[in-house]
């Protein structure tokens, strides 16, 4: 396994587990928390960063960081 991949894993099985746990304490916020995906300017928003990340990381550890950068990009955008 590549050691780029290792950071982003990380941080994205945090953020589900973050999730499970708050929708754990409060059923229904899971899909507050990840409203991104039927807000199309957000959805825009983390997919340009996904890609630009994507194509300047280059290999398998830039995608998973791609990923990683779109989807929060995306929860801050649509959190404002």
């Amino acid at each position: 396994m590549d050691s780029g991949l290792i950071a982003p894993v990380v941080f994205a099985v945090a953020l589900a587990i973050g999730t499970a746990v708050t929708e754990l304490r409060s059923p229904g916020s899971a899909r507050v928390t990840w409203g991104i995906v039927r807000d199309r300017t957000a959805a825009a928003a983390g997919a340009v960063v996904m890609v630009v990340v994507t194509v300047t990381g280059g290999s398998w550890s830039g995608l998973a960081w791609g990923l990683l950068a779109g989807a929060l990009t995306g929860r801050l955008v649509h959190q404002a």
